[in-house]
């Protein structure tokens, strides 16, 4: 995995001009640093609307309360999307580099190429399913401590 880190996330803005660079570098590269920012962004914001959630008592909760828990959230999204977080990073990455493969205008004028008499092209393509990791899929195991019993009723 990339290096996130508090001076090179979606936070810092001469990160963002370092991603532009390392994009016209080495795309791959770029793509997997963004992908995981997005997830980042994505995961704070999950966490900020959690928070929002619950509702806030005048006694302990303060501006800088606040101010503190949502660094607090974005260092902790930085870490967690760092680690592999939610999946959302490495499917964006394989998403971002399918569409890669060919973009738009050169399937329009592959189209044109071939003529009138062309198939039509697909409006969905065809994807692979993603496999969860074993630890995920017992995760959302359901649990049935009685089972179910189907009975039938006249």
């Amino acid at each position: 995995m990339s290096d996130i880190t508090p001076a090179g996330s979606y936070l810092d803005f001469n990160a963002l001009a370092q991603l532009k660079g390392d994009a016209a570098r080495d795309p791959s590269k770029a793509v997997r640093k963004t992908a995981e920012q997005f997830e980042a962004y994505f995961i704070q914001q999950m966490m900020k609307t959690m928070r929002d959630s619950v509702e806030k008592s005048d006694l302990v909760d303060t501006g800088s309360t606040e101010m503190y828990q949502d660094l607090m959230d974005k260092e902790v999204s930085l870490s967690m999307a760092q680690r592999g977080g939610m999946g959302l990073a490495d499917m964006l990455e394989r998403q971002m580099n399918q569409s890669q493969a060919l973009s738009t205008q050169d399937a329009l004028r592959q189209r044109q190429a071939m003529g009138p008499s062309a198939p039509a092209l697909p409006l969905n393509p065809v994807r692979e399913p993603m496999a969860m990791q074993p630890a995920a899929a017992e995760a959302y195991r359901l649990e049935r401590p009685n089972g179910f019993k189907l009975v039938n009723k006249p």
